[in-house]
Formats: structure tokens, sequence, C-alpha cells
């Protein structure tokens, strides 16, 4: 039997959440959905899945109410035999019992002895290290974010393997990976989707993965040789309150991602100028010792140096403290030790653990140096709206044709008095992290901090995002990156302004 297709309308409290028209997911192919965050991937695939709650919205499927849907056995046959792995790990996770005791209840119970999953996710044959993981109870620290996800994914795998041992082929399946790789890096992505294509040989089952991560892609045509006809990728997309399901063409990113490498042959190097930035290597926070230095292994450390026409990358495991650095050179965070020179204009600061912070708040922040945040959501006042947003942007540097210039660079056709009057908290989570950007950017410090500045984007927004910050170097800022999208920012970033980042407890 195959997928359906799909006419889902969510609402809450009268205001229309979702519409889509059309929504289909092949059947016993491995479906990669893209897309902004925010639209409602998320929402539609747990619709489908009968997951959501007619007391919290109103749905429809296909016209019928969502009751008559959830009763219906096709409905209830791919709970029985599918996988739902939600995107945050900690609220699949209960913290009142073992990782162990609930990698082995229910149906999955004595299958994880045998399975050897847990050895392939964490490439560990220490039987001793592997038990006292199993024995953690869940906090929100402990495992790590990344841990914790790998831990529903040996879940995931094992209702996979006892379906295809059991499960007639005639019962229709559905996986939901949502957002399978956002706390992995790039190396346990790649198992993670090794380990996935290895069972779909196996026998084939129905796979949809939301992922913001489009650099999935040439990981997919290296892991999944074998299997690329059953591979299909797709991108929803969000014009005028509806939603249009489309076919992503996988060469369109890889296409892109060799222009970029082949523009960055030909940029102009920094030269002789001297740095804008300089950061001394070893600065202490929260009783580490964050080291800088141009290996992954950190064999030996150096400064962090941002130059003038400049795109700096600096690059770190997962928790080891990206955003902590980045926020202590911005003098949010106060160091116990810290050395930083700034060359601006031709005056010389230096900011050490003692400057005051009524220093940086009057001559630094938002004047030298600005910082996109990582969460759109944190940084933003989400009862305000945007035009308020705007509005509270220093009045100098943020003259009316320079904000309608970048706001059309960055919002394309969403600029309207509609969505300047809309409050924050309803925009998607696209369009906050483009409004997250836009106040860093449009205030045209020579230093700008951009972490994760690429989160929850389509395709299209991540190629503005960039050629906007192409014209910012090209006028003679410096620019930070700090992100997990390495083939993205390796395509455009010079070897040698790389930088890595290694933490150390200090005794």
């Amino acid at each position: 039997m195959n997928m359906p297709t799909f006419n889902i309308t969510i609402a809450k409290h009268g205001r229309n959440l979702v519409h889509v028209d059309d929504f289909r997911i092949d059947e016993n192919k491995i479906t990669f959905l893209f897309g902004e965050s925010g639209i409602g991937k998320s929402l539609l695939a747990k619709a489908i899945y009968g997951l959501l709650s007619p007391d919290e919205f109103t749905i429809t499927i296909n016209g019928e109410p969502y009751n008559r849907y959830r009763e219906k056995e096709e409905t209830r046959e791919i709970q029985q035999s599918s996988f739902f792995m939600f995107q945050e790990p900690s609220s699949h996770l209960n913290p009142l019992l073992t990782i162990g005791s609930q990698l082995n209840e229910g149906s999955l119970t004595g299958r994880l002895q045998d399975s050897g999953i847990l050895q392939r996710l964490w490439e560990m044959t220490d039987a001793v290290d592997m038990k006292k993981m199993l024995g953690i109870y869940p906090k929100p620290y402990r495992p790590s974010g990344g841990e914790k996800q790998r831990f529903l994914l040996a879940m995931a795998f094992l209702k996979i393997e006892m379906m295809q041992e059991s499960i007639p082929e005639h019962i229709k399946t559905f996986f939901v990976f949502d957002e399978p790789s956002g706390s992995l890096d790039n190396h346990f992505r790649d198992v993670f989707l090794s380990v996935l294509f290895e069972k779909f040989q196996k026998r084939k089952f129905t796979v949809l993965l939301i992922t913001h991560d489009y650099s999935i892609i040439s990981a997919v045509k290296t892991a999944g040789l074998n299997i690329l006809n059953d591979i299909s990728y797709k991108e929803l997309s969000l014009k005028h309150n509806d939603l249009t399901l489309n076919n992503f063409k996988s060469e369109h990113y890889m296409s892109w991602v060799k222009i970029q490498q082949e523009s960055k042959k030909t940029s102009v190097p920094a030269g002789a100028r001297p740095p804008l930035l300089h950061v001394e290597s070893g600065l202490e926070v929260f009783g580490r010792r964050l080291v800088i230095s141009r290996d992954r292994k950190g064999g030996s450390s150096c400064p962090l140096e941002i130059h003038p026409y400049s795109m700096v990358y600096l690059k770190a495991a997962s928790g080891v403290g990206k955003t902590t650095f980045a926020k202590t050179v911005m003098g949010l965070i106060r160091a116990n030790h810290l050395k930083i020179d700034l060359n601006l204009h031709g005056t010389d600061i230096t900011l050490t653990e003692d400057t005051p912070r009524r220093f940086w708040q009057s001559s630094v922040w938002g004047k030298q140096m600005a910082i996109t945040f990582q969460h759109a959501d944190e940084a933003l006042n989400q009862n305000s709206t945007v035009r308020g947003t705007l509005s509270g942007l220093p009045a100098k540097k943020s003259r009316a044709e320079n904000i309608d210039r970048m706001m059309n660079g960055l919002f394309e056709d969403s600029i309207d008095e509609i969505f300047l009057k809309k409050k924050v908290k309803y925009l998607s989570g696209g369009q906050k992290q483009r409004l997250n950007l836009f106040r860093s950017l449009v205030l045209d410090t020579d230093i700008i901090i951009l972490d994760e500045p690429l989160n929850g984007l389509d395709f299209e927004s991540i190629k503005r995002v960039l050629s906007m910050l192409k014209e910012k170097q090209k006028s003679g800022k410096g620019i930070l990156l700090i992100s997990h999208n390495e083939e993205i920012f390796d395509a455009i970033v010079p070897q040698e302004n790389v930088y890595y980042l290694q933490a150390s407890h200090i005794i």
C-alpha cells in the first residue's frame, strides 16, 4: 500500500499554524526533508503519525476530523510498527529510569545485548565503560546532548531490527527522525547514516528524516552510494501562509558548494594589515582553560587574529565552549584570565579580565564589535513587533535606506506592513534567525561575531546570508564564524583563517 497524499490544516486557539496540500512521503524510501525552522515540518510529521492532541489543536487531514484519522487502521499500523524520534532528546528520555532500562523496556527487552548497536554508535568496545553509561539517570546536563541523541538512535535501530524480523512486508512503516544529527558532529552523523543505510538495504522501510543540515547531502553521496535511487530530497517552503512541498535537487547544493570553493581561491588575502582583533590563547572561564590552536589536535597554542577584509572560522567539538568563547570575547561573560588587543581606526585598546563592564558597554558593544547569538528566541524580545525590534537600534548606525536595503536582502518579499506589525513570537524560526542576524549586521561594526548564523535557515536564505557576509568582508570588516556547518564554511573560509578550540579543566 502506497503512502497517501495528505492535505493538512493545523490550528490553535483560532490561529492557523500549518496548511499544506499534496504532502506526500515516498513509501519504502528515505526522504530528507529540508526547510526553515518553525514552518511546520515537525508538526506535519506528528500529525501524520497521530501524535498531536485534538484537545490542543484543531486538525483536519484530507477533510476529515483528526479523531477519525487517528482511529484508522493505517494510522494504528504505523504507530505499532514504527518509531518517532523527537527533535529534543531530553523530552524522550525518562529522568527516573536509567538509560539501560529504557533501552530494554517494552518490546525492546533483551535485544540490546546482542545487537552491538551501541558499540557502533559510540565506536566503543570497553564493556565496563558502556555499563557505566547504561547506569546513568538522564539529566539536563548528563549525558551530553549528543550522547542522548545516540541513545535514541539506538532505540530506533532496535525497533527497526525488530520490524525487519517479525512484521510482514505488507504492513505500513513510517520511521520519523526529527533532527537526528542536530547534536552530533559530522563524524557521528556519518556513523548514524551508515547504520541507517545498512538496515535499509537489509529490508526497505519508509523513513522521513527532518533536518536543517544541507551538508548531509554530501555525506549521503558517500555512505548511501548503493541506495541512491531509494533516496529523495524535499524542501518545505512557506509562501503567503501556505506550505508547499517541492523536490530539492541535490546537484543544486553540490554545485553551489563547488562554486564557493572556486571563489575562495581568488579571494584577496588580508596581507600585512594589522589585525582588528587579537585574542591570546588560554583564556580562563568557568573553571576551564580555552586553548586556541591551528590544528585539530591542539598540538601548539596560538592567538586568534581577525584582520580587515577577512572571515575567520573557529571549530570545536560540541560542548567544548565555542559559544562561551564568543561571549567572553564580547565581554558578556566575565573571565578569570583574558587578554584582547583591538586595533580600530588607528586606536589600540587592550581588554583584560579587569576591564570594567561599563567600558565594554560604552566603547565596545555595538560600536566596535557586534554579536549574533546562537538562539534567536533568547536574543529577541518575543512580545515586541518586528518594527519595534528595528526601532531599538542605535539611530546613527541604522539609517532608513540602509535598513530597507538589508531587510530586503535578507527577507525578500516578506517585508510589508503586516510583517512589520507581527510580534516576534509569531514569526517562523527562520524569520527570527534572519531578524537576529539583521540586528548585528546593520550596526556596521568593524568586527562581527556570528554564533551558528545558519541555524534554522532554508537553502535560499543561507545563500542570501552568505552573500551579505561577503559584502561585509569586501567592505573591510572582520568576521568571526562559529558553526557546525563545516562543509559550507570550509568552502568559504581559507584554511589559514581556520582555528580550533580545546578546553581543559584548571586544577
